[in-house]
This record gives structure tokens, C-alpha cells and sequence, in this order.
């Protein structure tokens, strides 16, 4: 009998020490849980990384929270918002509905350049949309903001949806150095194409314009190599106030009042074969690889 309880004792024992350690195990467990918990809690709630200019980091959470009536106070209505897309205007509520119609669960900002105007700020981002049922949507935009009263509102933006040419990061690449001598490096191209049997392409630009960047990323692309292969490009700097080396525009019959970048392409002898008279490279953005190797091909020298 005495065995038995003393068996009994030692039973509850065991057990008691083995809950004991269950208790531990668990406690533990729950508290390696709370750690979790906490660390996702405090990333979820750490602030979004900011773009450098904090009302575009108030629309882009409008944009992300689906707010259509906080999103419309970002857009200026006095004068109206005037939004380009792929060379159409339209309104704010048109500009509005896309950026809704993403759905958008995540938004990546990429600033390509923040600058500071009298009274504004430029800024041109890329954007990578993540929807929730997970398809990307690719957007760049400029976007220019105006201070009125004590709210910043966008006063106009010209916006990229899907773009075909690969964007510039940056705009730092110094295409067109202001210390260059345009007519000699035109001279210098000539001499050269005409050695190498080439034509010489004239770029009219500047570094302060995003689509010039574009278009000089396109021409480094490998598949555009065979057309790029017959020209000796020269880049001709319009300067900080567009106005630069006009009179070589000029001379090349090359319209400038369309936007830039504009090409005029010429034989080796400097005779001019083709100019754009309609700023059909304005939008190099928006445009497609085949529209720009089109023309590309079509004025680069014949084989013989």
C-alpha cells in the first residue's frame, strides 16, 4: 500500500514536472511569436520611403488607398490640370481614373529627376505598380507642381503608360557638353563618314530633356547596332535655355519649336539628306522600337 502511493507520488510528480517544462515550451513559443508579430507590425507600420518631396508621397498613398476625392485635391482646378498621354490631353479625372483603374497594392517610385522652379517643383518618377491579382504595370510620368495657397497641386504631366524603350534612371550622362564646339565636331563627323563610307546624324538636344536620354539609350540597344553601325552621331547642345547653336539648327533646317530631341542626318560631304520638320522624336518615350529603327534604316547609307 505504502509502494503504491508512494508509486502514485512519484507519478504526479513526473507529470507535474513534465507539464512544467510544457509551460516553458510553450511560453517560450508564445513569446518567440510576439516577436514576429511585433516585427511585422512595426514594417507595416514604418513609413513608406520617401521621394524626396512629400506631396508626392501624400498622392502616392492616395493613390495606393484608392481615394478618389484626396487624390482630385492634388490636381489643380484654377487653371485646370492638363494631363499629356501618348500626344493627347486630357483632364485631371481622366488622370485620376487610370491611376485608380491599377488597383494598385504596392507602388515603386524611382525619381529620374526632382528640380526646384519659381514656385514649383519638377519631378519625373518611373513607376512599378504590383495590382493584387499580380500583374505589373509600368508608368513613367512628369509631373509639375505648383504651390497655391498652402496646398501643392499638379498643374500639368505628361505620362508614359507601358512604355516600349527602356527609361533613363538618371539623367546624370552628359550627352551634351556645354564646353563642346559644335561646328567642329560636325566638321570632324563628316571627315569621318566620309572615309567610313557613313552618314553623319545630328541630335539636337539637352541634357535637362528626358526624351533626348531616352532616345540615346535606344541607340545603344545590341538589336540596333547594324543600323546605328552606318552613322557618326553628333550630339548639338541647345543649352539651358534651349536657344544654344539654333542658328546650326538652322542651318540644317531643323525646326526646333516642335520639341526636341530633332535629328537632321547628312552625307559625308555635309550635304543635308533629311531634317525632321514635325518633332516626330519629341515624344521619344512613348515611341517604339520600330518607329525609331524605321527611320534609322531608312536614311542610313546604301551598301554597295
Amino acid at each position: 500500500m505504502e509502494r503504491c502511493e508512494l508509486e502514485k507520488s512519484e507519478s504526479r510528480s513526473s507529470l507535474e514536472g513534465k507539464n512544467i517544462m510544457l509551460s516553458r515550451k510553450s511560453l517560450i513559443l508564445l513569446l518567440v511569436a510576439a516577436v514576429v508579430l511585433a516585427a511585422e507590425f512595426a514594417h507595416a507600420q514604418s513609413p513608406a520611403e520617401s521621394t524626396g518631396f512629400p506631396p508626392l508621397d501624400q498622392w502616392k498613398n492616395a493613390v495606393l488607398a484608392g481615394d478618389a476625392t484626396v487624390l482630385k485635391a492634388f490636381y489643380s482646378t484654377d487653371p485646370p490640370a492638363q494631363i499629356d498621354v501618348h500626344e493627347t490631353t486630357v483632364n485631371a479625372d481622366a488622370d485620376i481614373t487610370f491611376w485608380l483603374g491599377l488597383k494598385a497594392q504596392s507602388m515603386k517610385l524611382e525619381i529620374v529627376r526632382l528640380k526646384q522652379k519659381p514656385g514649383g517643383e519638377s519631378v519625373i518618377f518611373k513607376a512599378e505598380i504590383q495590382a493584387a491579382d499580380g500583374t505589373t504595370t509600368n508608368v513613367t510620368d512628369a509631373q509639375g507642381w505648383k504651390q497655391q495657397g498652402d496646398q501643392w497641386r499638379i498643374v500639368g504631366a505628361e505620362r508614359t503608360d507601358a512604355p516600349h524603350l527602356a527609361q533613363p534612371s538618371d539623367m546624370k550622362k552628359n550627352l551634351y557638353p556645354s564646353d563642346a564646339d559644335a561646328r567642329t565636331e560636325i566638321k570632324e563627323a563628316e571627315e569621318k563618314a566620309a572615309a567610313e563610307g557613313k552618314r553623319v546624324l545630328l541630335v539636337f538636344g539637352a541634357n535637362w530633356c528626358y526624351d533626348c536620354h531616352v532616345l540615346d539609350l535606344a541607340f545603344h540597344r545590341p538589336d540596333f547596332a547594324p543600323a546605328m553601325d552606318g552613322y557618326v552621331v553628333v550630339h548639338i547642345d541647345l543649352g539651358d535655355d534651349g536657344k544654344k547653336n539654333n542658328d546650326i539648327a538652322q542651318e540644317y533646317q531643323t525646326p526646333l519649336d516642335k520639341g526636341i530631341p530633332a535629328l537632321a542626318v547628312l552625307d559625308g560631304d555635309g550635304k543635308l539628306v533629311v531634317s525632321q520638320k514635325n518633332g516626330e522624336f519629341e515624344d521619344a518615350r512613348s515611341m517604339t522600337p520600330e518607329a525609331l529603327l524605321e527611320f534609322l534604316n531608312k536614311w542610313k547609307p546604301v551598301a554597295h
